[in-house]
């Protein structure tokens, strides 16, 4: 089955922030629509928006922009002292794209920095998303049971701060040497993905947005990995519980490496939340409830909007 063509970016390019790092950004839809900005997972960039989220911004005149974390991409190395610092670089972002309210949605690794934007901008963040998020695992926050791989990452956490650099720079050139190659490399990773996720990218549009944004994401290296594992390891910077914002979770019951106890450990924490458990889903299978996930946002939106306009009852 040929894949259906996804579309391109209506821009591209990149912000500078006040320390002269750069972030690298991705839109599509209408300047004036309701504005998402996207989040990428561990390992994205700025083009890992799903095929469905684009065709809504161009159906419903939505404005989609995919941020590059730093390390990724066009955006500068750095790595932040917490996910909270995330926060001022979206707002600066946010003020030069002439960006007012938005909401935020965040795959996999993208979700603790939409629950940090939705913390430190509740002026700005009309609605967060997290699909398929982790929790934290440390902190008064800390959810009980941490997953393998973190522990593994706190085991080692010196050797990754120390080796971050190269490391996200070799990963980079494998990922270069390896696009020949990319369909063939492709299917056989996603081979070893649990079933959910396998179903996900059966799909071509999904398979060529993945190869698409890795490709072109990782040609100045794949530090931003790196970056992640580390601040998984440390605390949040901020508190669950003061985040005020709308947050709507969406997780797999079948995810095998964040496990649905980290959701419903996030949902419970956040006052102004629901959980939507998705049934036989992976890890990766957020990218699949695109059309439920803004839809959703939408629906906030609209309604916040409409209760503020309405006249105060005397």
């Amino acid at each position: 089955m040929p894949a259906r063509d996804i579309i391109s970016p209506r821009v591209e390019g990149r912000v500078s922030l006040t320390d002269g790092r750069r972030l690298g950004f991705a839109e599509w839809g209408r300047p004036g629509g309701h504005t998402v900005l996207w989040f990428h997972g561990t390992p994205g960039a700025r083009r890992q928006v799903p095929p469905r989220a684009r065709e809504m911004a161009e159906e419903q005149g939505l404005r989609i922009v995919g941020i590059e974390r730093p390390g990724v991409g066009a955006s500068t190395p750095h790595l932040y002292d917490s996910y909270a610092d995330w926060a001022d670089d979206i707002r600066q972002l946010a003020d030069q794209l002439g960006i007012d309210r938005f909401a935020a949605v965040g795959l996999s690794g993208g979700g603790p920095y939409v629950l940090a934007c939705a913390s430190a901008l509740p002026d700005r963040v009309v609605a967060g998303a997290v699909l398929g998020g982790v929790a934290p695992m440390h902190g008064e926050d800390a959810v009980d049971g941490a997953t393998a791989a973190v522990r593994l990452l706190d085991r080692f956490s010196g050797v990754v701060t120390a080796a971050r650099n190269p490391f996200g720079l070799g990963l980079g050139v494998v990922m270069q040497l390896l696009t020949p190659f990319s369909s063939r490399a492709f299917d056989l990773a996603t081979g070893l993905f649990p079933e959910g996720d396998r179903r996900v990218f059966e799909r071509p549009e999904m398979k060529a947005m993945f190869i698409d944004d890795l490709a072109r994401g990782s040609r100045s290296g794949l530090r931003s990995l790196l970056y992640d594992a580390i601040l998984m390891t440390r605390p949040w910077g901020f508190a669950l519980r003061e985040i005020t914002v709308p947050i709507r979770f969406w997780h797999g019951d079948a995810d095998p490496i964040v496990p649905l106890a980290h959701a419903r450990h996030l949902a419970a924490a956040v006052s102004d939340s629901e959980l939507r458990i998705r049934p036989g889903e992976s890890h990766l299978g957020g990218l699949d409830a695109a059309e439920e996930v803004l839809d959703t946002i939408v629906d906030i939106w609209i309604g916040r909007s409409q209760s503020s306009s309405r006249p105060a009852h005397s």
